[in-house]
């Protein structure tokens, strides 16, 4: 292993750094973090083992550069919704395809999920990205909500709530799959709860 990790200057050095944080970040979504070497990332990213440890110290580094590169894709997609107009009566609707648009970007497998999660509670580095994401969504579908004109009493934790619901909803859709729930009537719950939550926003 090399003791001094470089950064890239030329654009060719670049560009494989790239290709081995995007392939040893696929890599760990798909199998886990536990489950996945710096030989697999390597051979993935078409490059050898040695180039990996001249860029990154351990899979440990590459994890939380994808995680800033590629993790708001998968677990804070709402982070990239901007500018959502809509009217209150469609509210419904909206949060049906936030529900559904939650679902179709995450792609991290059951072992990924619960590796990466069980890091927020344990590791530094991994928590201050994954809590720092979550109060910039809230804050963002916060002023999102606001541009559409809800009120802002309470809003900071009426969304902190709203993105509670779907989150737990989300997961139990793509990874716990209960063979006796019923997820279209347990949707319709998470949807008439949140409602609920804006009721004064929506008469």
């Amino acid at each position: 292993m090399v003791d001094n990790i470089r950064e890239p200057k030329q654009q060719r050095a670049i560009e494989k750094k790239e290709k081995i944080i995007e392939a040893g970040f696929n890599l760990i979504c798909k199998d886990g973090y536990y489950n996945t070497n710096t030989a697999e990332i390597a051979k993935i990213a078409g490059v050898s083992t040695g180039i990996v440890y001249q860029y990154f110290k351990d899979k440990y580094d590459i994890l939380i550069e994808g995680l800033e590169k590629y993790g708001d894709d998968i677990f804070f997609p709402m982070l990239k919704t901007k500018d959502v107009t809509f009217d209150k009566k469609d509210f419904d609707k909206l949060l049906r395809q936030m529900i559904k648009h939650y679902i179709s970007n995450h792609k991290v497998s059951n072992v990924a999920h619960e590796e990466i999660m069980s890091m927020v509670h344990s590791d530094k580095r991994v928590a201050e990205y994954y809590y720092k994401r979550e109060l910039e969504m809230t804050n963002a579908l916060k002023d999102i909500l606001i541009d559409n004109n809800f009120k802002n009493e309470d809003l900071y934790e009426k969304v902190h709530i709203m993105m509670g619901l779907i989150d737990n909803l989300c997961h139990e859709i793509i990874y716990h799959k209960h063979d006796d729930m019923n997820y279209d009537v347990m949707t319709n719950l998470v949807v008439e709860n949140i409602k609920n939550l804006f009721r004064n926003d929506l008469v």
